[in-house]
């Protein structure tokens, strides 16, 4: 390969994904050259974005930053890649970075559209920022309290920053719910309790009833067991995306009576509570700077090369097994 050249991971068609060569464009002053070291799968999107499952409404609306392509495909998806700067502005020549782009080996972007790893972040680490944006969002949807008691729905990657970061407010007793029992050791390392979903903490139950909870589980029987967690007058935090399948809502029963409140949670938007003073650019910064912690490293729970991606993804949008965050290494 020339050194104008790079090579893309690509949704061919629903359910067949493979590699293509591109030819790049040359910089401008004011973009920079980036060559791949890690992406990150974001299993649950790009699951749904292999599959085919966009629904046309929200054909616009999931577009990726550097998205090439339409849905249903051909289509060049995804937003976690981390890269070393090979061309660009003099401060940031060798920089490790971190940009919302596809897997793909090398690539040119505006030089704004890169956040550099803090020293302390290990580029193997940083492919989790996308995700922990998306949690930090969360969190600031749901505005958990001193305090408070949190249940989480779901142990996936999402579900499980989610968990980390409410059990870092103080006072807050977070339960991590899932069907997996494999996900127990990721909630201790992460610092939270642990539980099946018939041992998880019920309304009926006032001393354990949740002040808040999330729901991260991508099923309706997820959700259902949200709102029969949630506690009077609670706020059940919907952050999973279902693409074009329907889900059932329990709004009957005690739903009305119980005053709960079911909110959507979105990370294309900075949540209202902080879009006065915040940007997606300082979002992101918050996010890489939290990247930290060591004990994160429990969510990368596979690696595989490059060249296998297009095996890769559609074995983990068939059977995702015990995948969190799934590495790609360059």
């Amino acid at each position: 390969m020339t050194p104008d050249q790079a090579r893309a991971f690509w949704i061919a068609a629903p359910g067949r994904g493979e590699i293509r060569t591109e030819t790049l464009a040359s910089p401008s002053p004011d973009e920079v050259v980036v060559r791949t070291r890690y992406s990150g799968i974001s299993r649950g999107t790009e699951a749904l974005v292999f599959q085919g499952r966009v629904p046309p409404s929200e054909y616009a609306r999931m577009r990726a930053p550097f998205q090439t392509g339409e849905f249903p495909g051909p289509v060049k998806y995804g937003y976690a890649s981390v890269g070393q700067v090979e061309r660009g502005p003099r401060e940031l020549m060798g920089r490790n970075v971190f940009a919302l782009y596809p897997h793909q080996t090398h690539y040119v972007v505006p030089a704004a559209a890169v956040h550099v790893l803090p020293d302390a972040v290990p580029p193997s680490r940083a492919v989790l920022a996308a995700n922990l944006e998306t949690a930090i969002n969360g969190l600031w949807d749901a505005r958990p309290h001193i305090g408070d008691r949190v249940v989480v729905v779901g142990a996936g990657t999402v579900g499980c920053l989610v968990a980390w970061l409410a059990g870092q407010v103080h006072g807050c007793e977070v339960h991590l719910v899932d069907v997996n029992p494999r996900r127990a050791a990721g909630a201790r390392a992460l610092g939270v309790r642990f539980a099946l979903p018939d041992a998880a903490p019920r309304e009926a139950d006032v001393d354990n009833a949740a002040d808040v909870v999330f729901h991260a589980s991508g099923t309706a029987d997820g959700l259902d067991l949200a709102l029969r967690v949630a506690g009077f007058e609670a706020t059940v935090v919907e952050m999973s995306w279902y693409g074009d399948r329907p889900v059932p809502v329990t709004l009957g029963a005690e739903f009305h009576a119980r005053r709960l409140t079911v909110k959507s949670s979105q990370v294309g938007h900075v949540a209202t509570t902080q879009r006065a003073r915040w940007d997606a650019r300082r979002r992101m910064q918050l996010a890489l700077a939290s990247l930290a912690d060591p004990a994160l490293d429990v969510l990368i729970s596979g690696e595989s090369n490059f060249d296998a991606l297009p095996s890769v993804m559609a074995e983990l949008a068939a059977s995702p097994g015990n995948t969190l965050c799934h590495r790609i290494k360059y």
